[in-house]
């Protein structure tokens, strides 16, 4: 009589069927590789194909320029500014940020010429700090200058031509070249770039360019007259024409009751500094 071991017959059923998904996953395998090597091909003869010339001046131009993006040149960035000046749109020197060292070396790429300009800074024309200013109303809405300017008034400060301190500025600026300090944002010449960013951003547009190497500032927007200058704030220019009296250079005149220098002309003697009865012009050290 013949027995027939069962688990003999399930080990043998089992070892078939694990050939059987070995050899399932084996083709399985197989397949997806070829698949992809193909698909890999295809892409790799494509990007060949449809490849875009890049202008060998505009990699040249980019690689020159400083990469952060700032939008201080007009352009997107600095690949779109790259791309404007090596096909001719912008000039070598359309960068603000990049040095005239740079300018220079972007020139050379495209074959021009690039006239070397002074180094331009930001300039805050205000100081109407909290203890100077005075206040016409309590503002409670967003923090944002343009925001504010955009209700009507300036923020919580009495003065229409004054800084209203509350940072757009400041957020715009990829340096960190301007802060808020004591009400008022000011510049630190040391990193600013010249981007122009923070004057394109001010709502009030009281921050302008001056050369880095100025030394004198009139630190007041305000037009109004003198007598009402001084209702709103303890350090604005009354338009007394004391400053203009005592330079010697013809480098300050006083139109529309503020005083503004012209610094073709300045050579930072301070005569205007030590007349000023408000003293807000102000001369840093050298």
């Amino acid at each position: 009589m013949n027995i027939i071991n069962i688990g003999s017959v399930f080990a043998d059923i089992s070892s078939v069927a694990a050939a059987v998904d070995y050899a399932g996953i084996g083709v399985a395998t197989g397949v997806i590789s070829l698949i992809g090597l193909l698909i890999g091909l295809f892409l790799g003869v494509a990007s060949k194909k449809l490849e875009v010339p890049v202008d060998e001046k505009e990699e040249k131009v980019r690689e020159l320029l400083p990469g952060v993006n700032c939008g201080g040149c007009g352009y997107a960035g600095c690949d779109a500014c790259a791309k404007a000046i090596a096909a001719g749109e912008a000039p070598a020197n359309a960068c603000p940020v990049a040095s005239s060292d740079i300018h220079i070396q972007i020139a050379e790429v495209i074959g021009s010429s690039v006239e070397v300009s002074e180094k331009m800074v930001a300039y805050v024309n205000c100081a109407g700090t909290c203890d100077k200013a005075k206040t016409s109303a309590n503002y409670f809405g967003p923090r944002d200058c343009k925001l504010a300017a955009g209700v009507g008034g300036n923020g919580s400060k009495a003065c229409s031509y004054g800084c209203i301190g509350f940072g757009s500025c400041v957020k715009v600026c990829a340096f960190d070249a301007i802060h808020v300090i004591d009400g008022i944002a000011v510049v630190d010449k040391e990193k600013c770039t010249g981007c122009t960013m923070c004057t394109a951003e001010c709502p009030v547009k009281i921050i302008e360019m001056i050369p880095a190497k100025a030394r004198t500032e009139v630190s007041c927007s305000s037009l109004d007259k003198g007598k009402d200058v001084k209702t709103v704030c303890t350090i604005g220019c009354i338009g007394c024409k004391l400053c203009v009296k005592a330079c010697e250079y013809d480098a300050i005149h006083v139109n529309d009751n503020l005083a503004k220098i012209d610094y073709d002309k300045c050579v930072n003697c301070g005569a205007c500094v030590k007349v000023c009865p408000t003293k807000v012009i102000k001369q840093q050290a050298i």
